[in-house]
């Protein structure tokens, strides 16, 4: 199982794959630190060696070069520049913990509308919000407080403080986030002159010693070793390669630095994989020579652009390679375009074979989002393509790749309004959600900071009128939304059904 440590206060238990391999529990490592049981057995043959360039104390000297006796003098180089990062997330509802001993009922039983009033408290009233904490760890890149750090362990932070090795606490503000690659940038809103560690301008390699210093479960600077495993793992989590290390991984590491012996960055931890959620020996970071183009971005721009076709795509298999007289099982299929993407204003269709973009060749479907993903939003890609048998060439004016929200709604061709993002609300109609009903639109998610979380919709309510008039599409709650501001109004009323229960709430409108 891959569980997502993801450094909250909970655990969600996320199935991805691995490579080609069977769904496991994926943990983004609530804060990594990697551990290795490292048994240096001396063999007689093997002669006692100087300090190695790495600042070990002492080593082994290998007929392959010197093993480290002791990894003291590089933690004592490091860890100063290492941090706790301790986030909190604004507030959250109420939930099946805040009361002891109430049951964990099924979805379908008769009981839970009863219980969830009672968790809610009174009739109507919205749950109780409660602060919500976090905790990670980073490390300093920049004599005046750049931190880098997991974007998982921030992305719902409403504020942010970062601990030092020595204890003392400073606030910190986001300067950018990238989801796709789980790095985010910080800023130490004190200026100072802090102590900072730099990547390593050369890729790690398998076999390479690795060190992870961390603060998991906010118990200090913990230092753990290991080494590289592999590299180039897919862990099913998007386009990027990942360093595998033999690692125990723990809850509050998510974000810290993977060190080689020179004390360089080579990798920020980031997951662990395990059939239970406990350490078995296999953690992941994310490259450090990716980590650096993803912060240089973050800094100059507060975030990351990339380009964007606007299909849906998979591996050309052998029988699709020879369905369409190709020599190599080799490309990218595009099984879907996205509406109102770039694709979808070009010559591209279903069924086409990508082989190439901008005359390099295209190996799989990963190969090919990495390939866009390099290239600047409207630039021009020239993709070359088998259809029917024969090659073709087009060409296509990339996008900006969007937000993870907004790409899943482009991708279930759902129309997207600003109006909709600005009520924080995400819909969907009733009929497609089991247990929704057959009439209306079905919330699907809350923005719990929007004014809709403030009059108390939640996820699973029906929307079934919009200003007086029955919807039931996205679409339809759109154009209400749209008539009620023509009109000057302020605020739009809202026929809600919630369980068995049916209400009438005024929602508040964005003024422009």
């Amino acid at each position: 199982m891959i569980v997502p440590s993801s450094g909250q206060n909970t655990t969600p238990d996320r199935a991805v794959k691995l490579g080609r391999s069977k769904p496991v529990a994926f943990a983004i490592a609530g804060i990594l630190g990697i551990g290795m049981t490292a048994a240096l057995v001396a063999q007689p043959s093997l002669e006692v060696a100087a300090k190695p360039d790495g600042g070990a104390r002492g080593g082994v000297m290998t007929p392959y070069g010197p093993a480290p006796m002791s990894f003291a003098d590089l933690v004592e180089k490091v860890r100063p520049a290492v941090v706790s990062i301790n986030v909190k997330n604004g507030t959250s509802g109420g939930d099946r913990k805040r009361f002891r001993g109430l049951p964990d009922l099924p979805d379908d039983s008769p009981f839970n509308e009863f219980f969830k009033r009672f968790r809610e408290g009174p009739r109507g009233a919205p749950g109780r919000r409660r602060p919500s904490l976090a905790q990670g760890s980073g490390f300093i890149i920049s004599q005046d407080g750049y931190v880098v750090t997991n974007n998982h362990v921030i992305e719902k932070a409403k504020s942010i403080s970062v601990t030092l090795d020595d204890g003392t606490k400073l606030d910190a503000k986001l300067i950018g986030g990238d989801p796709r690659t789980d790095i985010a940038l910080l800023k130490i809103i004190k200026n100072g002159d802090y102590p900072t560690v730099e990547f390593s301008d050369k890729p790690a390699r398998v076999g390479d010693w690795v060190l992870a210093v961390g603060n998991p479960f906010g118990l200090g600077g913990t230092v753990t070793a290991g080494i590289v495993s592999a590299r180039g793992r897919d862990i099913g989590s998007g386009p990027y390669d990942y360093l595998q290390i033999d690692a125990a991984v723990n809850r509050g590491n998510s974000g810290g630095p993977t060190f080689n012996l020179n004390g360089k960055v080579v990798g920020v931890n980031t997951a662990i994989f395990s059939p239970s959620g406990g350490n078995v020996g296999i953690a992941f970071a994310i490259p450090g020579r990716l980590t650096q183009e993803v912060v240089a971005d973050l800094r100059n721009s507060g975030s990351v652009r990339r380009g964007w076709l606007g299909v849906s795509i998979q591996n050309v298999t052998e029988d699709i390679a020879e369905s369409l007289a190709l020599d190599k099982a080799e490309g990218a299929m595009i099984s879907e375009i996205t509406p109102g993407g770039p694709a979808s204003k070009s010559d591209l269709k279903v069924n086409d074979a990508i082989v190439e973009v901008n005359g390099e060749r295209i190996k799989d479907s990963r190969d090919l989002a990495r390939t866009i993903a390099g290239l600047q939003p409207k630039s021009n890609a020239r993709v070359t393509v088998y259809r029917d048998g024969e090659k073709l060439t087009t060409t296509v004016k990339l996008g900006r790749f969007p937000g993870i929200k907004k790409l899943a709604k482009l991708q279930t061709g759902k129309p997207i309004g600003e109006e909709l993002e600005d009520l924080g609300l995400s819909l969907a109609p009733a009929s497609s959600r089991s247990g929704a009903g057959d009439d209306g639109v079905v919330i699907t998610d809350v923005d719990p900071d929007s004014k809709a979380a403030e009059i108390g919709l939640k996820t699973g309510d029906v929307i079934l009128e919009v200003g007086g008039k029955a919807v039931s599409e996205p679409d339809d709650v759109l154009t209400g939304v749209r008539a009620a501001k023509r009109k000057g109004r302020k605020a739009i009323l809202l026929r809600i059904q919630t369980g068995d229960r049916k209400h009438l709430v005024g929602l508040p409108l964005k003024t422009t």
